[in-house]
């Protein structure tokens, strides 16, 4: 018997399509059992992948690892172990940068098997009872929140997302030199993100991706959430108390948004005794039928193209996945060097307490600066 161990984040996103796609791979291999386990969202955020690819031989990770991973050699380079034909087929349908995220300096990490970014996620049956249109621009976003609909994540990690988005939105060029963007466009990220804030509910300083969907989708207070990581969960029937619809994002500057791409990927240990099988597993769980079939069967929001076109997979979702396809292709990817996660993990407490309780907006960019700095030095 040929055992593998997995460790995933513990939503019907994260861990049921994996147990799904291990249960019919060990019922086509009886010789192999496959055990997957779960972690929190948070845990998922935080976990150090060194230490994850020591006890685990399947990982479920996050792209912005991508650079440590090469760096550190933890993970199985995949352009080595699978077929090329199998890998240029996962490129031609990446959704938005997806696929590429997880290939840095030549190493692919992981593959594609789930995609995400911010999108815009509201309650239709609400929006008709108050007979109000969709917002489009930020400014008709900032008067639905003054109505006190809107709500969304503000976490210290996704109000840093919400800022670099609106940086990225203004200035492609980010993370360039000695300084995230510039000055001028910094600032008013900040000043815009506080003012959208001001007209949101506090509690939602302590609210993740998560929780918004499960508040808007069990509540009638709160019924547009202008960017969230999408979650296609909540727009199926039977998984919530009400559905939620996705949706593009609203224009900021006279530009659509470009939010900033997240989703996961599955990747192999560099330690795992049984590559050959870990492999096969993976190609069966990313190959475009699974990822439109059984994977989305059960929770999963694919990571492959074809699911995203799929008109069953769309008709199952109210349309989530074409409708939010344009937010995912014009996405924003992080850096992904080795030093990069030591900002992120520190840069959305300086964000969010700007945002929670005002200050010098030139400070805290000043301080995001310095920080993103020090992590180039980490990546040395």
């Amino acid at each position: 018997m040929v055992t593998l161990k997995g460790i995933t984040w513990s939503h019907s996103r994260g861990y049921t399509p994996v147990v799904a796609t291990a249960q019919r791979f060990t019922e086509l291999h009886p010789e192999v059992r496959i055990e997957w386990e779960k972690r929190s969202l948070q845990e998922f955020a935080d976990g150090a992948l060194d230490e994850l690819a020591e006890a685990y031989d399947l990982l479920v990770i996050d792209h912005p690892w991508a650079g440590f991973a090469a760096d550190k050699a933890v993970l199985l380079p995949l352009e080595r172990n699978l077929p090329a034909g199998y890998l240029a087929d996962q490129a031609a349908n990446s959704v938005g940068g997806s696929h590429e995220s997880y290939l840095f300096d030549g190493f692919q990490t992981a593959v594609a098997i789930d995609a995400a970014t911010p999108i815009a996620v509201y309650r239709p049956d609400r929006f008709t009872a108050a007979g109000r249109p969709l917002p489009r621009s930020w400014d008709e976003l900032l008067t639905l929140a003054r109505a006190g609909y809107v709500a969304y994540a503000g976490i210290p990690i996704n109000m840093l997302m919400d800022f670099l988005m609106l940086c990225a939105t203004r200035e492609p060029d980010w993370f360039n030199g000695q300084r995230i963007v510039s000055r001028e466009v910094g600032i008013q990220a900040l000043e815009d993100l506080r003012e959208l804030a001001g007209y949101c509910p506090a509690a939602m300083f302590d609210w993740d991706p998560i929780q918004v969907h499960e508040v808007m989708s069990a509540q009638d207070e709160f019924f547009y959430c202008p960017f969230v990581y999408g979650y296609s969960n909540y727009s199926r029937p039977g998984y919530s108390r009400y559905l939620l619809k996705g949706d593009d994002v609203v224009s900021y500057h006279q530009q659509p948004l470009k939010t900033v791409l997240g989703g996961t990927g599955l990747a192999i240990s560099n330690r795992c005794r049984q590559r050959d099988i870990a492999l096969e597993y993976l190609m069966f769980t990313a190959s475009p039928v699974i990822q439109k079939t059984l994977y989305f069967d059960n929770g999963g929001q694919p990571g492959h193209r074809g699911a995203w076109l799929d008109n069953e997979v769309n008709r199952r979702s109210l349309d989530f996945f074409k409708d939010t396809l344009p937010t995912l292709d014009r996405s924003a990817k992080r850096p992904r060097y080795s030093g990069f996660l030591h900002f992120q993990d520190h840069a959305g407490e300086w964000v969010r307490n700007y945002v929670m309780h005002g200050g010098q907006a030139a400070q805290v960019i000043d301080q995001l600066d310095q920080l993103y700095r020090l992590s180039l030095t980490l990546a040395e």
